[in-house]
């Protein structure tokens, strides 16, 4: 396959009056073209920080991109200057935010805000612009889009108009598309549909999809490859069958064991313990050590590396030492992997 990204030891941070917040610590990861990889962790993991990073919107000051590289097709989008990110940005990568009605205008109609991109990048005309406004419309699956391209956004429900701002991140048939929890205020019925527009969309288009979010259920039938966020870090990468079928790092298994059974059979759903770190001051060894109860001494004091499980699948665990003692995923976790592999089975 063709690489389209590499992502090489970022790092991100952010000056705040506490101090400088170590958001971002060294990631690194790769996607192909026509490949979704899922980016999954809790509230302050990094997702969204990274995702920004990729846009170039991370706001200096009072952050910046302290150190790596991100080489789409080869450029580092880190080295260019904001105006040649403004021809790449829409035109080449574009995003799609968690709340419509934060990336919409409502004092203009939806056509006119799908026309723009199309009239700065494409340059096209008004008729021609207004044309492909409503072919996209279609695309999405908004019906009579002859009519709807000339209302505005209150006019829309919030599933529809989660379904123009996609419009919008397609307009200029973008190689990579950065998906930021797009379904995390939507309900469950409109969340399955707009999954399933994004894998059509893709099948079609052929982009690159990177998927942001911090429900791990959601990315089962969506991602080809899954990597878990904590603490600024990835902290294992695997496909979707090796993270959910065969979890390594105790975060990930916290992760897994706090998603709904797939029988709606939990008396009550678990919640890992404790809080993030303080990214002011990182933890010295694994950042996950105090909030997990596999955690050894080791894990106080030296960080792990990426250990490599296969070919696709790594995690920075010292649970996978040569040397550590065999310790199972806990009960709780095996029952969860039997359950989503029966359920798996069943449908």
């Amino acid at each position: 396959m063709e690489k389209l990204l590499e992502v090489k030891d970022l790092y991100v941070s952010f000056d705040t009056h506490g101090g400088e917040v170590h958001a971002v610590r060294g990631v690194n990861f790769e996607l192909e073209k026509g490949e979704t990889l899922a980016i999954v962790g809790e509230s302050g993991s990094g997702k969204s920080v990274t995702s920004k990073a990729l846009m170039g919107l991370i706001p200096n000051p009072p952050g910046r991109i302290k150190n790596g590289a991100i080489l789409f097709d080869g450029r580092d989008l880190t080295k260019l200057a904001e105006k040649d990110m403004q021809g790449i940005r829409g035109k080449e990568v574009a995003m799609i935010f968690q709340d419509p009605m934060t990336s919409l205008n409502p004092t203009m109609t939806v056509g006119n805000q799908i026309m723009e991109g199309l009239r700065k990048h494409q340059k096209m005309n008004q008729g021609d612009a207004h044309a492909r406004a409503k072919e996209l419309l279609a695309l999405v699956g908004i019906p009579n889009p002859e009519v709807r391209v000339n209302q505005y956004p209150h006019q829309f429900s919030g599933g529809m108009r989660q379904r123009v701002v996609i419009a919008m991140a397609l307009a200029c048939n973008p190689r990579l598309l950065i998906a930021d929890e797009p379904t995390t205020a939507l309900d469950v019925t409109i969340q399955a549909q707009i999954l399933e527009l994004m894998k059509d969309i893709q099948k079609k288009t052929d982009a690159g999809i990177i998927f942001i979010t911090h429900d791990l259920g959601v990315v089962a039938n969506v991602a080809d490859r899954v990597a878990v966020m904590y603490a600024g870090k990835i902290v294992e990468v695997g496909t979707v069958d090796e993270i959910f079928y065969d979890p390594k790092h105790p975060y990930t298994w916290g992760l897994l064991a706090s998603m709904p059974s797939p029988d709606g059979t939990d008396e009550e759903l678990y919640a890992i313990p404790g809080t993030p770190p303080d990214l002011i001051k990182p933890p010295k060894g694994d950042a996950f050590a105090a909030r997990n109860p596999q955690a050894m001494k080791i894990d106080f004091e030296i960080e792990p590396p990426m250990f490599q499980v296969s070919h696709t699948h790594y995690a920075a665990t010292w649970l996978l030492h040569p040397n550590a003692p065999k310790i199972e995923a806990p009960e709780m976790i095996q029952n969860r992997i039997r359950q989503m592999k029966a359920g798996n089975r069943n449908g």
